[in-house]
Formats: C-alpha cells, structure tokens, sequence
C-alpha cells in the first residue's frame, strides 16, 4: 500500500515470538486480512493479536507511538461499553524486523466491512451510545494535540488541495472543491471530548444488526466533539444516519462539521488507495456520494 512498506510475514512473527515471548510460541500465528493501512495484523492463538508498523520510521519514535497508542487503548476500552482491545505487551526489533510492535487482546467479530450495519437502526443506536460513553470520559485537562484530523478545518487546505489534484479524472473535481470551500468556513463552538478519531467500516465489528466491538483504539483522545459523527457517513444509510443524530443530540453545526471531517478522509482516501487498497477506495466514493446526496 505504500511504497516503502515493511513486509511481515507469519515465519518473521513466529521467530519474533519465539524468542521476546517463548510463553507464546506454541500458539498458531496467522496474518489476519484487513484494509487497514497502518499495520500488518497477526493473529496469536485464540487471544492475542500483534499489530507490525508498515512504515519505516526510527524505532526510538516508534516506540514512543506504540507506548502511547497503549495507554490509550487502554484508557477506551475503560470507558467503553462495548469490547474493544487491551494492550498486552510491546515487542523489540529483531528477525529481520527493524521495528517496535505491540500484542493486545483479541476482538471476535466481523468488521463492517464484511457485515454491512448500514441499514441498520439497532447498530445506529449502539454506535451512538459508543460515541456518547467516550463524550462522557474525562479529558483531564487535555486538548486536541494538533495532529491529524480534529482540530481546525481549514488547517486540512493544503492536503485537500493535493488530494483534488491527484482526483482529476477520478471524481468530480469542481463540485467537491466548491463542497470543501463551504465546509472549511464552518465555526468550531463545542470544547474537546474524548474520542476514537477513526470510525471507518475496517475499525468496527459487528455482530449481528448490533456494533459488536470497536478496533484501532490507539487515536482515543481529546479532539472536535464532531470528529466521531464521520462513522454516521462511513456506517451508516440515511434513516439509520439520522437515528444516530437524534440518539446524540446533535444540532446543525455539529452535524455539518462531523460530515466536513468525512469529506476530509473520503477525498484523501479515494485516490491514495485506489490501486494499493481498492475497498478503501471504494469507502471513500461511498462516503463522498452520501454526503453529496445530503446536500442535494
């Protein structure tokens, strides 16, 4: 997916385990499929997963990464009423791979990726009463740490303006420009709340027309109360949409702002995986065609 991606494979995981966690080594190792575009995924055993940084980077920072990513798995899985991982331990270079890693517990379940909760109106209900338990934690005093999405909505216009250049031909480059000119102008009124910061369908389980457990927990942190309303564009049809607005509360600012910052991720992960990762690109089309249906 990225051109200097680190490749892992199950014979590296397994020597890896053998000799930082030989407890461990008896267990299956299995490269789980996924769209994420982070980490390569392994399954250990029944229990246990290892997350593997795809991007080269210096392993003194990405340990740094993986120590905060724990804590904050571990503080949302805390305050969340449904299951999401733990951390279990972090693993060194070794084996031929030059970096960091991290094991956590295990989620059963199917990503919506596989199991479509669109239409559902029970699966709205449970992602609202997810997005409202990590409203509820407390900050402690933290604020948005300037990273990423979930801050200021016009600081994204450099990168929105290489993802609609790298769209020509693509999408329909001069209406989502005039959609993004209106949508960076939008006021910022809530103050931060604690949040998962990535609900795409990759990120969440589900289990029957129910959320089952949420993934990729190691974002949670303080950002734009909206920021978590992108899983009512990436998840959700228009009437269960609109159950998750109303189960939240949400007013018109706040709803506008949470489809700005679906607009952001769509535009950039059409085209960035349109070849490398076709099913996040193709999340990307559908989230942008539902937030153009919206608007009319």
């Amino acid at each position: 997916m990225h051109d200097d991606q680190v490749d892992v494979t199950t014979e590296t995981v397994a020597a890896l385990i053998q000799e930082q966690f030989p407890r461990w080594s008896g267990k299956a190792v299995r490269l789980v499929s996924s769209t994420g575009t982070d980490h390569a995924i392994f399954r250990i055993g029944n229990d246990l997963s290892a997350r593997f940084p795809l991007r080269p980077a210096d392993p003194a920072e990405v340990l740094a990464v993986l120590e905060q990513e724990a804590r904050a798995s571990a503080e949302l899985a805390r305050v969340s009423r449904f299951p999401a991982p733990e951390p279990v331990a972090l693993g060194k270079p070794g084996a031929g791979y030059p970096m960091p890693w991290s094991v956590q517990t295990w989620v059963p379940g199917t990503v919506a990726l596989d199991a479509d909760p669109s239409g559902s109106d029970a699966f709205a209900e449970d992602l609202a009463a997810f997005i409202a338990a990590l409203r509820d934690a407390d900050t402690r005093g933290r604020l948005f740490s300037g990273g990423g999405r979930g801050g200021v909505l016009a600081h994204h216009d450099d990168w929105m303006a290489k993802c609609f250049e790298e769209s020509e031909g693509l999408l329909d480059v001069p209406r989502l420009r005039r959609v993004w000119s209106r949508f960076r102008e939008l006021p910022r009124t809530g103050a931060d709340v604690m949040s998962h910061g990535d609900l795409i369908p990759g990120n969440v389980l589900v289990a029957g027309d129910r959320l089952g457990g949420v993934l990729d927990t190691g974002g949670f942190g303080p950002a734009d109360p909206a920021l978590d309303l992108v899983g009512a564009w990436h998840l959700l049809q228009a009437g269960p949409r609109e159950v998750l607005r109303r189960t939240l509360g949400c007013d018109d600012l706040e709803w506008e702002r949470g489809k700005a910052w679906a607009f952001e991720q769509a535009m950039g992960v059409v085209w960035y995986y349109a070849e490398s990762n076709p099913a996040m690109s193709t999340m990307g089309r559908r989230t942008l065609g539902r937030i153009l249906e919206s608007m009319g």
